[in-house]
């Protein structure tokens, strides 16, 4: 029954994956979903402000990440620098160990240092905890985004989940530069 269970699970991954690297939505349709999830991050008391002080950010309107024991996620995003988009990205990310779910939702990762802005747009794969450290932001109801200070390089800020995921970790998380069809 187990191996049942974890076949399926796999089989169910990798053709949410596979659906995904063969049907990337155009230019476009990514930087719509991206000024949709930047107008929702907003509503948070303080996130203008924040986001005001940033170099740059990385929005991931929608990623979908699952798992039985063996799990994934996948997203399209764009980086914007000064409210205009350099560059999209594909998040990816495969993890081993305690974890359950599927859930869909949204990332924007903040970079709060020029250094590391430019250093991340200028490889042509990055890698979380390897290439670099992320900070996961802890935000809520009533919490003054405004008030996080920029002691740390980049910021993640996870939020419109829908589903549930036991498991949150950005470690060997792959951030990859793609060209959609426009």
């Amino acid at each position: 029954m187990r191996t049942t269970l974890t076949k399926l699970t796999w089989l169910a991954l990798i053709s949410v994956f596979f659906s995904n690297y063969a049907m990337a939505e155009a230019a476009p349709v990514i930087d719509a979903k991206v000024d949709v999830a930047l107008k929702k991050f907003e509503e948070q008391k303080g996130a203008k402000d924040f986001l005001k002080k940033a170099y740059g950010v990385l929005v991931f309107p929608s990623v979908v990440k699952g798992g039985f024991g063996i799990g994934g996620e996948y997203g399209e995003g764009a980086m914007r620098v000064d409210g205009n988009t350099t560059a999209y990205y594909k998040i990816t990310s495969a993890s081993f160990g305690f974890q359950l779910g599927l859930q869909k939702t949204s990332y924007i990762f903040a970079f709060a240092n020029k250094e590391v802005l430019d250093n991340f747009m200028k490889s042509n794969g990055w890698e979380a905890g390897v290439d670099g450290s992320v900070t996961v932001a802890k935000w809520g109801a009533g919490k003054d985004i405004g008030s996080i200070s920029f002691e740390k390089p980049i910021y993640a800020f996870v939020f419109g989940a829908k589903g549930f995921m036991y498991n949150l970790t950005f470690e060997g998380t792959k951030f990859t530069k793609f060209q959609p069809a426009e």
